[in-house]
């Protein structure tokens, strides 16, 4: 019996690896940049003169986010472009999911970031809870090590990582040319992510430094 493989038949590293490098880098910018920017402004006291603002939490976090939202945007661009350029990683027809799954990462991982802000008291607290983060995320989502070739355990917890979802979202679009239908349920877990993440982001938001 000789085994075929369906996608990338050629078994090239990067098809694989390249991908993945999107979730990680935009894991380890976003979530630390948001978290340490924010914490920063306490440290340095200028978050009083926002607290002091008649703003409401979800207000806040809307202004804190957006420009990052930006940076992520630029960051997928570049990493893509140079994906394709460098290694010609095929890229078959699946952008609407792999768009919306782009937007819905980059949302999360930012809420997750202020969520982290909103519980450390200090930039070294900050970049801790990033790195627990962060790592979990690069070892357990599929990046490094097969997913299927993982003990039970690790794939459980792996399956709560919202890194994972968004592998198998990118790889499904630029490799397999999968399209909304074969990504509604990682679309959703991203979808749930956010949800959470936000909400309990919005919760922490201290109106006092007390």
């Amino acid at each position: 019996m000789v085994v075929h493989r369906r996608y990338n038949p050629e078994a090239v590293t990067a098809y694989n690896i390249v991908p993945g490098l999107l979730g990680v880098i935009l894991s380890m910018t976003l979530v630390m940049m948001t978290a340490l920017s924010v914490t920063r402004e306490t440290e340095r006291g200028t978050m009083e003169s926002l607290l002091a603002t008649p703003v409401e939490p979800l207000e806040v976090m809307v202004g804190k986010l957006a420009p990052y939202v930006l940076i992520g945007l630029i960051q997928t661009a570049l990493i893509l472009t140079l994906a394709r350029l460098l290694f010609a990683v095929p890229f078959q027809d699946g952008w609407p999911g792999l768009s919306l799954g782009i937007a819905l990462f980059i949302v999360g991982s930012l809420s997750l970031g202020f969520l982290i802000s909103t519980v450390a008291r200090s930039q070294l607290q900050a970049m801790q809870m990033s790195v627990f983060y962060i790592l979990p995320s690069i070892l357990l989502s599929g990046f490094m090590f097969p997913f299927k070739g993982m003990p039970g355990w690790a794939q459980a917890l792996g399956e709560i990582i919202p890194v994972t979802h968004f592998l198998r979202v990118v790889r499904g679009a630029l490799l397999k040319g999968q399209d909304l239908s074969d990504m509604w349920r990682e679309l959703l877990a991203l979808t749930a992510f956010v949800c959470v993440v936000a909400a309990l982001a919005m919760a922490r938001y201290r109106r006092t430094l007390d």
